[in-house]
């Protein structure tokens, strides 16, 4: 009996609705959002931009250096240079610095549109000491050839065992096998070598 009327009471239920225009429907499922695509602004390149500082070696001359956009006028390029709390130099186009580790400041005044503007950058700065060049090569007595750049050839032979060099040109030049060579004959000179006669 209870069965009975529980499908009369949902018959009834259904027909209300129905003539309520309640619709009973699935689910319709959610249309998905298109994907979106994101637009970003390209990164503006500055109108005026200071490059880095060139590493050099000892007597180095620096100069401003910058990158500039098509329409902008350069007033003026400076320097200053600062080592340890000493300032070396002021307001310059261009500096020689000696070997040690500076505080370079570059500051470029433009022009665009009619309107002034300034960009400064501060960078370390190492000014590395010239590596000296050596005047002579040691060699074992055996080869008969100088490596290049060193032609004068240092002999510590012969019957009195004296020091001598030969250049191109001498007489016993090709057959000699040096001790030593040198980048001149000054510098064999001045490692105890005497010119030989032939």
């Amino acid at each position: 009996m209870n069965k009975l009327v529980q499908r009369a009471l949902a018959v009834v239920a259904t027909g209300a609705l129905a003539f309520s225009g309640v619709a009973v429907s699935a689910a319709a499922p959610t249309p998905t959002a298109a994907p979106s695509i994101a637009v970003s602004a390209a990164k503006k390149s500055p109108v005026v931009a200071i490059k880095k500082t060139v590493k050099g070696s000892a007597k180095a001359t620096v100069k401003p250096s910058y990158s500039k956009a098509k329409n902008v006028k350069i007033k003026s390029a400076l320097l200053k240079v600062v080592k340890g709390k000493k300032t070396i130099a002021n307001k310059k186009k261009s500096v020689k610095l000696a070997a040690g580790t500076y505080k370079v400041t570059t500051t470029v005044k433009y022009q665009l549109k009619g309107k002034t503007s300034t960009v400064k950058k501060t960078q370390t700065l190492l000014v590395k000491k010239k590596a000296a060049s050596k005047r002579s090569v040691k060699m074992n007595g055996k080869a008969k050839n100088c490596p290049a750049g060193y032609p004068v050839k240092g002999n510590r032979t012969g019957s009195k065992k004296e020091w001598k060099y030969h250049v191109k040109g001498q007489r016993f030049y090709n057959i000699t096998k040096p001790e030593e060579c040198f980048k001149t004959a000054a510098d064999a000179r001045k490692a105890g070598y005497r010119a030989s006669k032939i």
